[in-house]
């Protein structure tokens, strides 16, 4: 994981003119203050999707469902899988939305292979109408 008070290492890179004057107008529009946080803060997604792409190491994230709390006894179902992935949820946020859909965001944090289970288990639920993870390492 960086922290801030690791020594820096530095190293070239070699890009197309055309590419890095690309990548100079984003930083600029993006408010990134140089290359090299930009490159660090790629390197970090990059580390991060392939983590979860592999499926193992730890992560953080959040998971966002939303669903209508008529159909099928959805709310039991939800708070039984809430249950049963005690473990990995820190918390969850429930709002409603309207009169019939309600919008759930849950923290979690654990093992990707835990993770990727309780979001498919989330995605099984019939009256659940979306589920969209944000997942992150920490890096």
């Amino acid at each position: 994981m960086y922290r801030e008070k690791e020594p820096l290492i530095r190293f070239g890179v070699a890009v197309p003119e055309n590419l890095l004057q690309s990548f100079d107008k984003r930083l600029e529009s993006a408010g990134l203050p140089n290359r090299s946080e930009a490159l660090r803060q790629l390197i970090r997604e990059y580390v991060s999707r392939d983590t979860w792409q592999k499926g193992s190491g730890q992560v953080y994230g959040t998971i966002t469902l939303t669903y209508n709390h008529h159909s099928n006894d959805v709310t039991a179902r939800l708070t039984a899988l809430q249950h049963d992935f005690g473990d990995i949820i820190v918390c969850t946020t429930h709002v409603h939305a309207d009169h019939d859909h309600c919008l759930e965001t849950v923290i979690v944090r654990g093992d990707v292979e835990s993770v990727k289970r309780f979001i498919a288990s989330l995605r099984a639920l019939k009256a659940v109408s979306s589920v969209t993870p944000v997942i992150a390492v920490l890096v």
